[in-house]
């Protein structure tokens, strides 16, 4: 049985890809900080729920404390590491930019020196679409530039890129990099629109709706996005022979075991029938507050998803109704409304 290490394990993405992997036979060692940046509650809840199998072993700590998740990794040595666990949001990032360097910067500088140290067979990192900053370019794929970040946290998030890659050349370490878009379902955080929004419409509370509702997005449904995760670990990458060897359409470094993915719905949706979705399977209308868009928000995000295909054979389908109601449900059940 081969081991993995998730880091965000008791977060909304990483309990759902731990879930998975014990199903597909993986011990599996969890790793969260439990910080309040949302109700630790749901965090907790979703270890208990993970530590019903006897492969899944949970341990709490910081990013930051370097010493305890060195010897955390040296004692499990585990085969693959998933780097989920980071200070999300766009737009706290705003409010706390410190937060931001110190998990994504300094954390995320650990995870690579223990998988440099251990020689793991892959190593995953989470980046974001929030990379592609002020690009219009769309569908946004993995060869665009990616120089004008918006926000902080989409600026940690890139070098989080560069610093995988240059530990990926220097240690001729397998690594890929996966920038998520718009991921949504049970079990999300409180702060993203879905969950808001649908705590606003059942409360009967104003919700925001920024630029006017002339936004759009690429939602992804968690359980497809967890799969496609699942799969990238048995695609670990390889130094090219040269650059001549590498295929067309494929991020893959000239320099180094290291690529980048894509993964997201590849489709856009605007934002008001996403709006609209919410409404109707919650019964009832919302009382819109309708906003300027924020400093950092892009109106849209569209992702190609067509290496992801590629590589796995695979591509995330859930249709946007049919998320929106699996978490509606979950919500009405979680909370008893």
């Amino acid at each position: 049985m081969k081991t993995v290490l998730i880091t965000g394990s008791a977060g909304f993405i990483g309990y759902h890809l731990a879930h998975l992997l014990l199903e597909d036979g993986w011990r599996v060692i969890g790793y969260d900080g439990m910080t309040d940046y949302y109700d630790v509650r749901l965090k907790q809840r979703r270890h208990e729920m993970l530590s019903d199998s006897p492969n899944f072993i949970a341990h709490e700590g910081m990013l930051e404390d370097f010493d305890r998740l060195h010897t955390l990794a040296m004692a499990e040595k585990p085969d693959v590491i998933i780097h989920l666990a980071a200070q999300a949001g766009v737009r706290y990032s705003l409010v706390n930019p410190r937060a931001y360097v110190n998990a994504n910067l300094v954390g995320t500088f650990n995870v690579m020196e223990c998988a440099r140290e251990l020689g793991v067979d892959h190593l995953l990192l989470a980046s974001t679409s929030s990379v592609y900053g002020a690009n219009t370019e769309m569908p946004f794929h993995e060869g665009q530039k990616t120089d004008t970040p918006l926000t902080l946290y989409a600026a940690t998030k890139k070098a989080n890129e560069a610093m995988a890659h240059s530990y990926a050349h220097l240690w001729n370490l397998p690594t890929t990099m996966f920038r998520f878009f718009t991921v949504y379902g049970p079990w999300g955080r409180p702060d993203m629109a879905l969950f808001k929004f649908t705590r606003g419409i059942l409360e009967g509370t104003p919700i925001d709706i920024y630029n006017h509702g002339e936004m759009y997005r690429d939602f992804t449904y968690v359980s497809d996005l967890v799969r496609a995760v699942a799969l990238l670990i048995g695609q670990p990458p390889e130094r090219p022979a040269s650059p001549a060897a590498i295929a067309s359409g494929d991020s893959l470094s000239p320099a180094a075991p290291f690529r980048v993915v894509n993964i997201g719905n590849n489709d856009k949706v605007r934002l008001m029938d996403f709006v609209t979705a919410i409404e109707e399977e919650c019964g009832r209308e919302a009382v819109k507050n309708f906003m300027p868009i924020q400093p950092g928000d892009v109106p849209a995000t569209w992702a190609d998803a067509s290496l992801l295909q590629s590589l796995t054979d695979y591509a995330p389908q859930t249709p946007m109704r049919e998320g929106v109601r699996q978490f509606v449900a979950w919500y009405r059940e979680y909370y008893g409304v």
